[in-house]
């Protein structure tokens, strides 16, 4: 299993991300094809205060190549094309194998 992970960072308006986020972004990556789960969270917190990053994001696939074949797929394409719409806060992309 692949597990993809974006981070977002602070936005500079919190509610258009939210609105943009879970009426455009979420259906666009629920479209993407070999996504197995996703997860995301809007909730996070953190013991010493604020936590650094606004929203969590992650997508299971079966493995590495079919993550990458799911990502360069139109579908995930047009998802990546839609981030800079509402990440103003800018993100951090990572994966990991489970």
């Amino acid at each position: 299993m692949q597990t993809l992970v974006v981070l977002f960072g602070h936005p500079r308006n919190p509610d258009a991300f939210r609105r943009h986020y879970r009426s455009v972004h979420l259906p666009l990556v629920r479209n993407i094809p070999g996504v197995r789960e996703l997860r995301a969270s809007e909730e996070l917190g953190s013991s010493a205060g604020t936590p650094p990053y606004f929203a969590l994001f992650e997508a299971d696939f079966d493995d590495g190549p079919a993550m990458q074949d799911a990502l360069t797929t139109a579908e995930g394409q047009a998802a990546n094309a839609d981030i800079p719409n509402f990440a103003t806060g800018g993100l951090t992309v990572f994966t990991y194998r489970r």
